[in-house]
């Protein structure tokens, strides 16, 4: 595509029409192509590869988004996911344009491992909420376990709390990884001085995506961790004070 087309062109992997997991309500969910990150326990591999999904035109996402208006609004709205969707943060830009003109909740999840380009703060501009992945609050354990290390990230999430922009900070609880007490006191430290933020959540990790990194050639990374149960998601809630 041209430089000028990022604007009204994206790269899409999928589309989810009802979603009820990507901030509040009912959500209309779009899942664009392409990540820089190399997650260990990502779910979703087949996102990674920005060669891959299908070019889709601004108005042809935001006619279908409109079709679901009744479906989503007041209440719900639209999440733009991935991959890492500000990469693609012109797109998000013109299309939270759009819908902000119709009055539809705009929300953006994202690890925050971006620049914070112009281009970047304007899609924020439009943004009502960020759904934020707190990958690792440990620089070098997050570089382990992602591939980069969580600099940008908290500089981003420092960035939305300076401008009043809505946080729901996530992250994957995975036993053994990110589930160290001492690393948790420390990201409730980190929460705790953000003044955004409307909601913490711990994401019980599952090795439900592993088929897709065989089915793609790949050896899967955590192999033989188990998923997180109730009870660790538990403990970690009560180490935040939740």
């Amino acid at each position: 595509m041209e430089e000028k087309d990022l604007k009204y062109y994206a790269k899409v992997h999928s589309i989810e029409s009802f979603g009820t997991v990507d901030g509040p309500g009912i959500r209309f969910v779009l899942f664009l192509q392409g990540c820089h990150l190399k997650c260990k326990y990502c779910h979703n591999r087949d996102t990674w590869d920005i060669n891959s999904g299908n070019y889709m035109s601004l108005d042809d996402i935001f006619a279908k988004i409109v079709r679901y208006k009744n479906y989503i609004c007041p209440n719900g709205g639209v999440t733009v996911t991935g991959g890492e969707p500000l990469l693609q943060a012109k797109f998000i830009a013109e299309l939270f344009k759009k819908l902000k003109a119709e009055n539809i909740h705009t929300c953006v999840d994202t690890s925050g491992i971006v620049a914070l380009t112009d281009d970047v703060k304007d899609a924020l501009s439009f943004t009502d909420l960020v759904l934020l992945d707190i990958k690792h609050i440990d620089e070098q354990k997050c570089k382990e376990l992602v591939g980069f290390s969580n600099k940008l990230e908290l500089e981003f999430a420092r960035y939305l709390s300076d401008n009043d922009i809505p946080i729901w900070i996530r992250q994957v609880l995975i036993p053994g990884i990110t589930d160290n007490e001492a690393d948790l006191l420390k990201l409730k430290e980190f929460v705790d001085s953000l003044k955004s933020v409307q909601k913490v959540e711990f994401l019980p990790y599952h090795n439900l995506g592993e088929f897709k990194w065989k089915k793609l050639g790949f050896k899967y990374e955590l192999q033989g961790i188990r998923p997180a149960t109730d009870e660790d998601v538990k403990r970690a809630k009560e180490i935040l004070g939740m």
